[in-house]
């Protein structure tokens, strides 16, 4: 896929913990050359800075540490692990958390015009307008499948059984939060990856990036 002249492209990846969406945006983004940006990095990081440093007052703490930052600095470092998943779960919830990394999402946003946002409310809230995504997805798996993964992520240092209950509660604790919750978009194009395999999402996904692209550019679009 080419464009004449290349413009801006917006790419939203929304879904539940373990469902892909992190796979895909980084395929998507390697396939269309876009800034691919994982809010879910963030908000682990977040939880990594409070459990190490544990500071008295977090949000004036977490400004401090988010004013500055540099993306690629924390797309680097290795933020899976199970103390930290537990974390941030609770942490997600707090609405002025939400509000400095959501600040600093627009920054990047705003840097990069051509981007894939992947995360839980990208979607509904970061691209929702000022701007607006052109495309939304949103990602779906079915528990076992997407439990096995993330154990399996996580070296089997864990038991399956704990991995399954953590994914079960923090995708429950992201639909049920009161502030920015996990939703699917009316207009989001649903991928299921426990039936796609990453050679038919990747298509899935490219299809209708495609058919986006063209509708909104017309002659000036030029797949390939």
């Amino acid at each position: 896929m080419s464009l004449s002249n290349p413009s801006p492209l917006r790419v939203a990846c929304d879904g539940e913990s373990s469902s892909g969406k992190s796979t895909a945006a980084k395929l998507i983004s390697k396939k269309y050359k876009l800034f691919c940006m994982n809010s879910g990095l963030l908000f682990r990081y977040a939880s990594r800075l409070i459990i190490k440093h544990k500071p008295k007052k977090i949000i004036p703490f977490l400004r401090r540490k988010f004013k500055n930052l540099n993306y690629k600095h924390v797309a680097r470092l290795n933020l899976h692990s199970q103390e930290i998943s537990n974390h941030v779960a609770l942490l997600a919830k707090q609405k002025k958390v939400r509000k400095i990394i959501r600040i600093f999402q627009k920054k990047i946003i705003k840097k990069h015009p051509r981007i894939c946002c992947e995360g839980r409310d990208q979607a509904s809230t970061i691209l929702n307008k000022n701007p607006r995504y052109d495309i939304a997805f949103y990602f779906k798996c079915n528990l076992d499948v997407a439990s096995f993964r993330r154990w399996r992520d996580l070296k089997k240092k864990i038991p399956l059984k704990e991995v399954k209950k953590s994914l079960r509660i923090r995708t429950l604790l992201d639909k049920k939060r009161r502030h920015n919750p996990l939703k699917k978009v009316a207009d989001a194009v649903l991928i299921r990856t426990d039936i796609l395999n990453r050679k038919a999402m990747v298509a899935k996904m490219s299809k209708e990036i495609e058919r986006k692209l063209l509708l909104k550019y017309g002659r000036n679009f030029k797949a390939r």
